[in-house]
């Protein structure tokens, strides 16, 4: 008779059936048997890379076991698990690891770089700290929907150094959001230990600082999978009867490289071996033993069939084709498709401002889309620093008109939770200058969402840009250029009421990313007829304000006002001028046609001149319409200097200063 060597885990079975504990121990091997095979295949050079959950695996099947199969999970990279327990097709999955059309991804992606809706799993980026705004947004769906769910985001110790760590956990608390922050505190960040990440004692004595009491915040042996999945299961029963952030510690150790290619040599010595002793696949199997749960044999039938199943969709994925590219698919998938045609104003026009009209889009979206949600500093009882949603909380309440704390990032990521759920965000910035801080979460997750896993991100960024009010560096700069470079954002820029109130509805019937540029100089400026009512305009198609034959004149935002009173000025000078409206989609028909008819072509922004949105028309131009010009395309700009506080300094910087003399340069070559 075989002796089965004791665990030197102490587990607690907590009334858990046998077919329960037979259940948690074939989703706890299966990761480690598809690891095992992963490893063999890296070697041998079928897949690139690989992060490896070795020894984690209790902290990502026990999480996943405790939670209902429609609660979302956001995991990281040491997380194979909380997909195999989710039941995840093998053969796509290992589609997805060899970057197949079948993959999840389609081959745009890798690893667990994805998300499966179907599955209620969010997959990370690279910058591992996103995701866990998004967590928000996903738990503030649920408390809106009154639909007792909780939320679980994965972080290491080392990601949760990041800022987003910080902004997510402090939303959530003041939020009361029904989230399980899940810290897999393996002690090693890549190389760095946990002593040079943080000076705490516990990494949960994190949670005092953002009111989380001391029952709310514990630390679990991570390898342990009952005491894991004991843990995890009451304390989201807790959240789903009272909502509120808990954050679980689980103690646990990466027994093999950050990833495959790092090693562990910077580990101390005996350290790997200590934890080896505490493998948590291994002693739950001779536990299981111990308490005569399963025997031998089974055990072995149990192995084998995993292994069976492993190898047929291994072998399945393997023979699926490789990729052919696709140009017209992979630019059609950038966004999500959608019909919504135009719908034209159906009520009396009455003139507006700008910031009414915005007003008023802003507020006919909100009835039109129940599930529209606004956040933003400042923006409930106190309408917002420029008034744009004063009265909004009177008419649409607290759950739909939020303000947030200073956490631009977290906002932002909350903004896609809350599409992920079926919802609609809209976050504005105070000041455009401040997206800065929410920076990451606009280019890399809601920009790249749709074309990494065909998920969309039904979010609207408005953005109080522009100078011209002596407002200094931090509150005047025109930063539309960092994001036109960025593919799948939408980007509006009106330049007067009408057409304000327009786009702006028409970004709430989109549901891909929008940035929606306001110039401050143009709130209580400028007045125009505004129809009454719901109406849309399309993104990508420019305004012809004038018609002339000498020079086309191409702009937008502030840049259409400057054009107007320069045209004004010189009644000699008769020229087709463009006011672009949106610059992602781009009208470059309209433009050539003009520069075709014209042949000279000036482009005009507020921006500064390098790298400026009117460098990139200006190519498009010269590359299509060069038989058509007679002088070179023209670029008349802001300095290549942060904007001035000194009006007179900011009246210098600015490309109006330098408008009249670039035309007469452009008509006199």
């Amino acid at each position: 008779m075989t002796t089965v060597a004791r665990p030197v885990i102490r587990y607690h079975r907590g009334g858990i059936k046998k077919e329960e504990l037979i259940r948690i121990y074939r989703a706890i091997l299966k990761p480690r048997l598809i690891e095992e095979k992963m490893l063999s295949q890296l070697r041998l050079g079928r897949i690139s890379k690989w992060f490896s959950s070795f020894g984690q695996e209790a902290v990502s099947v026990g999480s996943t076991l405790a939670l209902h199969e429609d609660e979302f999970i956001l995991p990281m990279h040491r997380n194979l698990g909380v997909f195999t327990a989710r039941n995840l097709p093998l053969r796509q999955l290992f589609a997805q690891f060899q970057g197949k059309e079948e993959g999840f991804t389609r081959g745009r992606d890798r690893s667990f770089h994805f998300g499966t809706k179907a599955h209620h799993l969010v997959g990370m980026i690279s910058h591992l700290g996103p995701q866990l705004g998004i967590a928000d947004g996903i738990a503030l769906a649920s408390l809106l929907d009154r639909s007792g769910k909780a939320t679980l985001v994965f972080s290491g110790d080392g990601g949760a150094s990041e800022g987003d760590f910080h902004e997510a956990l402090n939303v959530a608390t003041v939020w009361d959001l029904p989230v399980i922050f899940a810290i897999e505190n393996n002690a090693w960040g890549l190389s760095t230990p946990s002593r040079e990440q943080f000076r705490c004692q516990r990494f949960i004595d994190k949670a005092i600082g953002y009111g989380m009491p001391q029952e709310d915040a514990i630390q679990v042996d991570g390898n342990n999978i009952l005491e894991v999945y004991h843990k995890v299961r009451e304390m989201a029963e807790s959240i789903r009867q009272r909502p509120r952030p808990v954050m679980i510690e689980f103690m646990t150790f990466r027994m093999r490289g950050h990833e495959e290619a790092s090693g562990t040599k910077y580990y101390p010595a005996g350290l790997i071996d200590e934890w080896t002793e505490k493998d948590p696949v291994d002693n739950y199997e001779r536990w299981l033993l111990q308490e005569y749960v399963l025997r031998e044999p089974e055990i072995l039938v149990i192995r084998e069939e995993i292994k069976s199943e492993i190898n047929e969709a291994l072998k399945e994925a393997f023979a699926l084709p490789d990729i052919s590219p696709d140009t017209s698919r992979e630019l059609a998938d950038l966004y999500k498709p959608f019909d919504a045609p135009a719908i034209a104003p159906a009520g009396a026009s009455a003139p507006m401002r700008m910031i009414d009209a915005i007003q008023d889009g802003l507020r006919e979206s909100m009835r039109r889309h129940p599930k529209l949600v606004l956040m933003g500093q400042d923006i409930a009882e106190y309408g917002g620093v420029f008034k744009v949603t004063e009265g909004f909380l009177d008419e649409f309440g607290k759950d739909r008109v939020r303000n947030t704390p200073l956490c631009e990032s977290a906002i932002i990521g909350a903004g896609l939770g809350l599409s992920i759920s079926g919802y609609k965000a809209m976050v504005e910035m105070q000041f455009a200058d401040f997206v800065t801080c929410g920076f990451n979460q606009i280019v890399n997750n809601l920009a790249k969402l749709h074309y990494r896993w065909a998920e969309h991100a039904d979010v609207v960024v408005r953005m109080p840009t522009g100078a011209g009010v002596a407002a200094g560096p931090f509150h005047s700069q025109s930063n539309e250029a960092w994001f036109f470079h960025t593919p799948g954002l939408k980007i509006a820029y009106p330049a007067f009421p009408d057409d304000a109130k327009g786009l702006l509805c028409q970004a709430f019937e989109d549901p891909n990313p929008v940035l929606f540029f306001e110039h401050k100089a143009l709130y209580r400026s400028i007045e125009g007829d505004v129809p009454a009512g719901h109406y849309t305009l399309p993104f990508g198609v420019a305004r012809v304000l004038r018609s002339g034959e000498h020079f086309t004149l191409v702009t937008y935002g502030l840049g259409v006002h400057w054009a107007l009173q320069y045209l004004d000025e010189h009644p000699e000078h008769r020229a087709d001028l463009i006011d672009l409206r949106t610059l992602s989609p781009l009208d470059m028909d309209t433009i050539y046609i003009s520069a075709r008819k014209t042949g000279r072509v000036l482009v005009l922004h507020e921006d500064c001149l390098t790298g400026g949105i009117g460098g990139e028309i200006a190519a498009r131009i010269t590359e299509h319409c060069f038989s058509s010009l007679d002088a070179p395309v023209m670029r008349c700009a802001s300095m290549d200097t942060p904007v001035p506080f000194n009006a007179r300094l900011e009246i210098n910087f600015l490309a109006q200063s330098r408008l009249a003399d670039t035309v007469s340069r452009l008509l006199g070559f």
